[in-house]
């Protein structure tokens, strides 16, 4: 297994839609393995195969002691919404919104096996289901902003130099991993400011 770099926004594969996996073999499974290993380093609630450069449909998440891997997602959303939650994201270091998501998702797909899977969660788990399958659509939580926060974060993106943060962090990772960069867990209370500390996705905490 490895810890594999994060990509950071405006990497263009972060703004592609994912391939549905068709090969399943040990490729597959290291990929799997990997995004784990790196899921867990960092701290994060969740992390999606273009987050590490990789745009096939995959993602990985540990949200309250339920953990796993989904290949090929298809989600079905309740209806009504849950509570705005602070969400950030491992691939935008540093910002984090409240953003509106489904109280329910149940996903399904298939495992590393080819097997089927079906996860229900509502609260965290739904809406990390949910972040990481924007990422396989090449979609951001900040695209999911509105008003006067949707303001504020493409503000903090055209001023931010997410080359020094990557820098930074790779150079801070690498005393310790001997590998790459990662990008700070956050998701704290404050709109449009990173809150040290708490779980990383691309929801709720990051991800």
């Amino acid at each position: 297994m490895a810890i594999l770099n994060i990509r950071i926004i405006g990497d263009p594969v972060l703004r592609t839609v994912a391939d549905p996996v068709t090969e399943f073999g040990p490729e597959l499974a290291k990929l799997v393995a990997d995004m784990t290993e790196t899921m867990e380093d960092v701290d994060g609630a969740g992390l999606a195969a273009p987050q590490i450069g990789v745009s096939q449909r995959v993602f990985t998440y540990r949200i309250d002691g339920v953990e796993g891997h989904i290949i090929n997602p298809v989600l079905e959303n309740s209806e009504d919404f849950q509570a705005d939650q602070v969400e950030g994201c491992l691939s935008i270091p540093g910002l984090a919104f409240p953003v509106r998501r489904f109280r329910a998702t149940r996903a399904t797909g298939v495992d590393l096996n080819g097997n089927p899977v079906a996860v229900e969660g509502e609260g965290m788990l739904a809406r990390c289901f949910q972040h990481e399958t924007d990422h396989l659509d090449g979609i951001l939580f900040t695209d999911r902003l509105e008003g006067e926060d949707r303001k504020i974060a493409l503000r903090s993106i055209r001023n931010a130099n997410y080359d020094a943060i990557t820098e930074r962090t790779t150079t801070k990772r690498a005393k310790t991993v001997g590998s790459s960069f990662g990008g700070a867990s956050f998701g704290g209370a404050n709109s449009g400011s990173a809150s040290p500390g708490q779980a990383s996705f691309g929801g709720g905490a990051t991800t």
